[in-house]
Formats: structure tokens, C-alpha cells, sequence
């Protein structure tokens, strides 16, 4: 899934999935490099959509006044 079509809530859920799984050991070493490379991908989606939402939140804010 792109990042364009992905939504907030899909990729955090994706995100809790990746870490439940690390704390309970399962996955195998060779998958551990793999999963944390997608999770570094997710938190950056997670980041940049909240700065995107707050940014937006703002000028609407800052349009009403």
C-alpha cells in the first residue's frame, strides 16, 4: 500500500502489530532487520501525517480569528 492511500489508523495499527510481535519473540533474526526497517517507515508516516493534521488545524484556526 502507497503512502498516498494508507490512513493514519492502518498504519499505527500496522506499527502496534510490528512491536507486539517483537516484545513476544516472533520474529526470527533474519526477519527482525526487516520489520524494524518497515516500522522506521511507519513511525515517519505517523509523524508526518499528525504535523500535516496540526498544520491544517492551525490555518483553519488562524482563518476564524
Amino acid at each position: 500500500m502507497s503512502n498516498e492511500e494508507m490512513k493514519y489508523e492502518a498504519a499505527f495499527a500496522q506499527l502496534q502489530d510490528i512491536v507486539r510481535k517483537m516484545e513476544s519473540d516472533e520474529y526470527s533474526i533474519d526477519e527482525i532487520a526487516v520489520q524494524l526497517k518497515e516500522a522506521q517507515r511507519l513511525i515517519k508516516f505517523c509523524k508526518d501525517k499528525l504535523t500535516k493534521t496540526e498544520q491544517e488545524i492551525q490555518k483553519i484556526q488562524a482563518e476564524r480569528e
